[in-house]
């Protein structure tokens, strides 16, 4: 198990050497410029009182942008660690605290299966793991709220437990300030175990359990309640119209599209990945006298309340998203890791549920399912490494395209020109200035701030519009006819 290990990881390994491919484009242009040259602090308190008021989320990105184009390339792998670690710290601290024993090696391979599974499984990898402000609001936060759990997971003594319950609120804090969908995702879950505890946890550790739970959303309401009092969450309610959130059709065009979300995600067929990691779990688990686990009375009832809990975060999360995305809010991919994520833990427990029965039914059939589901994994694994392959590929092309025409924008600015023609250069959907046929000029400004003038022009060949592999960039004198003028002051909609 330790060996296969290696394959996932070195997914994820190959992943972040990718990432040397990141270059700006969509918050970037406009993250980078503003700490560069006003600070740190600036973009925070941009995020504060501008912006949406998530001072966590500033936090981060400030944390990355302070280092310029490098800072992006750097975070993929440095995430990537973070939740890594996060995760197989998690499994093995819930594993000794149901006081069961798997082979060695298994909790790191099902860690770094989940995570690939998670990651690289999206309709929209670049979004979900190398965009980094998506990747802090969205992709992050999910992992950071189940690895919330285990100081109360390790906690065995009074003060073990005070700790737990005090890192609770503080991590909830950070939460409610990081990621509303996360939030919202958290307190629907916190509401359920309170709802249920008497029936989940044994009467010695029902007191432990609601203090803990009712102190993670404490926090979480806590860092909510800053968030929502802001400035920048003001404005950001008055540019899209949050009052009509709740308004019949709202709901109803949300419930529209969290369906097509629902029917994206039950048929992409990688995600039995994530069930044969759980089958594999099942089958070669043990109590600590060596005998099988047994199922209980309360496996039945987290099969139905859990999706159900998880279902409606889902769709209430999309009702918190529409007025923002609009219709959108179907396929904006990186909007449901929030609750995509729990959903995939839950199918580990239904996949470690099924391979349980079948082993406790057919005992000299553990080898054979345990090689069945590890094959599993391989073929899911093998196929994300084609489709990552893929997505490398487009990335280094649009990497050497920005390259040359940062070059010989930086080398008109330092000539003393004051307006660049600028070509879009998308990738995975990514916004770029004058994209979409010219029609999207944000974030055009932000742009021209980077490179230091005073505005940026469209220097988009008609027949090359919009997309990375239209060939060499050549930008030139020649295209100005063809400029479309952008002078509007810098109002972006960063990180909606």
């Amino acid at each position: 198990m330790a060996l296969l290990s290696l394959v996932p990881l070195a997914l994820l390994g190959g992943a972040s050497w990718f990432a040397r491919w990141v270059r700006p484009s969509a918050d970037e242009w406009c993250f980078l410029p503003l700490v560069r040259d006003e600070g740190f602090m600036a973009l925070v308190d941009r995020f504060y009182s501008t912006d949406n008021g998530r001072i966590a989320n500033g936090l981060l990105i400030a944390s990355y942008a302070t280092f310029g184009v490098a800072g992006q390339q750097w975070y993929a792998g440095i995430s990537a660690a973070l939740m890594l670690v996060l995760l197989w710290v998690w499994a093995v601290a819930l594993l000794r605290r149901a006081g069961w024993r798997v082979p060695r090696g298994v909790p790191l391979f099902s860690a770094a299966m989940v995570l690939a599974v998670f990651c690289f499984a999206s309709t929209n990898t670049y979004k979900t793991f190398f965009w980094p402000a998506s990747s802090v609001s969205h992709t992050f936060p999910p992992v950071l709220a189940a690895a919330a759990t285990i100081p109360a997971l390790l906690a065995t003594t009074r003060r073990g437990k005070v700790a737990a319950v005090a890192s609770a609120f503080v991590i909830g804090g950070v939460m409610g300030t990081l990621s509303e969908e996360t939030s919202v995702v958290a307190l629907i879950l916190l509401a359920l175990v309170l709802l249920l505890g008497r029936r989940l946890f044994p009467a010695g550790q029902l007191g432990f359990v609601r203090a803990w739970c009712a102190t993670a959303g404490a926090g979480i309401l806590v860092g909510t309640a800053v968030l929502l009092t802001s400035p920048g969450s003001r404005n950001r309610r008055t540019r899209h119209h949050t009052d009509s959130m709740f308004a019949p059709e709202s709901l109803s065009a949300s419930l529209q599209g969290y369906t097509h979300v629902l029917h994206t995600l039950v048929t992409n067929r990688q995600y039995v990945g994530v069930i044969a990691v759980g089958v594999l779990i099942g089958v070669l688990v043990r109590r600590a006298d060596g005998g099988l686990p047994r199922p209980d009375y309360r496996v039945p009832l987290l099969l139905v309340a859990g999706p159900v809990a998880l279902l409606f975060s889902g769709y209430v999360c999309t009702v918190i998203a529409y007025p923002a995305f609009g219709p959108s809010v179907a396929t904006a991919n990186r909007l449901r890791n929030d609750y995509l994520f729990p959903l995939l833990l839950l199918l580990v427990g239904a996949g470690g549920l099924l391979g349980n029965l079948t082993v406790r039914r057919y005992r000299r059939g553990a080898g054979p399912v345990a090689a069945g589901a590890v094959l599993l994994c391989m073929c899911v694994t093998a196929v994300l490494a084609v489709s990552l392959r893929d997505l490398g590929s487009d990335m280094r092309v649009r990497a050497r395209a920005w390259d040359s025409q940062d070059r010989l924008l930086r080398e008109r600015a330092a000539a003393g020109a004051t307006v660049l023609p600028y070509k879009p250069l998308v990738i995975s959907k990514m916004l770029e200035p004058f994209s979409n046929g010219g029609k999207r000029l944000w974030p055009a400004p932000c742009v021209a701030l980077y490179y230091q003038v005073e505005k940026v022009t469209d220097g988009t060949e008609r027949q090359g519009r919009g997309t990375a592999r239209a060939g060499p960039l050549q930008p030139g004198p020649q295209d100005a006819p063809r400029h479309r003028h952008w002078t509007n002051p810098l109002a972006t909609d960063l990180n909606r």
